[in-house]
């Protein structure tokens, strides 16, 4: 049963090809024709369709992706979702609070490797009050102006509304103008608040919580990313929920710049063991969410939890971005699923599925030349750590 208004997600009674027909036609898609195409669809002719779109709303040739880090600044959380291997709790001997110091070194690091931004994102530490943020903030943008930086997910946001007694937009606002110039879509999983209450991730943020805070950051400017993980034991309905969400937002004000979707990863985290879901599952639900989302531009696949060929794959099934390179990921790796690659294999892996690779800035503005990043990847190359030394290999010329 859908929680968000009186939607109707029942199957639709026209036919899967009916229904791959209109939407290849620029029609819309409802929810009962998401659903029936979940259900009913061949793989393969859902991946045409979704393909077709793709090409619809980005260059054909082209297949994108971006350097950057994911900085997880701290690991202490005040809440304890069942699918989360990272956090830990106030007070364990295992928890870090990473200083300014340790952050501009890992910016450094991303600015020799010819990155362009930082997505950072922590546990919600229940010690950190605004002026943190706003501190943080500042000090990467005095130190480090030319990174983007991509920050502080809606439960982050809500955290500091409630303890700092301030509204969303007043958050969102202050943060923007500390230095934030884009917001993660970390925290949505599943936007349906059954599902959120059964993996206890509704008191860090309501669906509709997490949908309002996106809403301000897009009225003051700030865009935002929208995700989405799934495969945690839950049927087709709460998915739906998610996209119809998403999309009307995106109706609404425009300000999502691209959509990531992934499987859950059960290892070291407290979720009972559900089926796993499989590479199939992924490309048949990333081309089903390609032709629903109509109004979102860019897909990005999930390699890091798929696995470099299915992210290769991906790309004939309405993806058009390969996503980051991975100089650093904490979370899903604590989930058991650890990849990174070096600029080189990421551009091989493009040219090998057929496109031409082109990095891109974080916010999908334009592409990234060699000659934009590369004197600023000298200055740091000191930075360079022994852990990330082959990741520093020369890229492959741009082919075409």
């Amino acid at each position: 049963m859908l929680e968000y208004g009186a939607m109707d997600a029942s199957p639709s009674s026209r036919s899967v090809a009916e229904l791959l027909l209109d939407v290849q036609e620029g029609r819309r898609l409802d929810l009962g024709a998401a659903h029936r195409l979940l259900l009913d669809s061949d793989l393969l002719e859902l991946g045409i369709a979704a393909d077709a779109v793709r090409r619809r709303h980005n260059d054909p040739e082209v297949a994108t992706y971006n350097i950057d880090r994911n900085i997880n600044y701290t690991n202490v959380c005040v809440y304890k979702c069942r699918f989360c291997a990272f956090y830990r709790a106030p007070g364990d001997p295992e928890g870090y609070l990473l200083s300014h110091e340790e952050i501009g070194r890992k910016i450094e690091e991303t600015l020799a490797l010819n990155g362009t931004g930082i997505l950072m994102q922590g546990g919600v530490h229940p010690d950190l009050g605004i002026d943190y943020y706003e501190d943080l903030l500042r000090f990467i943008r005095r130190e480090y102006p030319e990174i983007h930086v991509h920050a502080f997910s809606p439960p982050e946001v809500k955290f500091i509304a409630r303890k700092e007694r301030l509204s969303f937009a007043e958050v969102v606002a202050r943060l923007k103008d500390a230095g934030l110039m884009s917001i993660p879509g970390g925290g949505a999983e599943l936007l349906s608040d059954g599902i959120r209450k059964e993996v206890l991730a509704l008191p860090k943020c309501t669906a509709d919580e997490w949908i309002d805070i996106n809403r301000q950051a897009h009225l003051v400017g700030l865009r935002t990313s929208a995700t989405m993980m799934y495969g945690m034991g839950e049927g087709l309905e709460p998915r739906l929920e998610h996209l119809q969400r998403i999309r009307d937002l995106q109706d609404e004000t425009g300000g999502f710049t691209a959509f990531i979707s992934w499987t859950f990863q059960h290892d070291n985290t407290d979720m009972p063991l559900v089926p796993e879901t499989y590479a199939h599952e992924y490309l048949r639900t990333l081309a089903v969410t390609r032709l629903f989302l109509d109004n979102v531009q860019h897909f990005q696949t999930s390699w890091v939890t798929q696995g470099k060929k299915i992210g290769q794959l991906a790309l004939k099934f309405g993806a058009d971005d390969m996503g980051s390179i991975m100089i650093e990921e904490n979370v899903v790796s604590a989930a058991g699923t650890a990849f990174k690659m070096s600029q080189e294999e990421m551009e091989r892996l493009i040219v090998q599925a057929g496109y031409r690779p082109r990095q891109r800035t974080n916010l999908y503005e334009r592409f990234v030349e060699p000659e934009d990043t590369a004197e600023v990847a000298e200055r740091f190359r000191y930075a360079i750590t022994a852990e990330n030394r082959a990741l520093a290999s020369s890229p492959l010329p741009v082919v075409g």
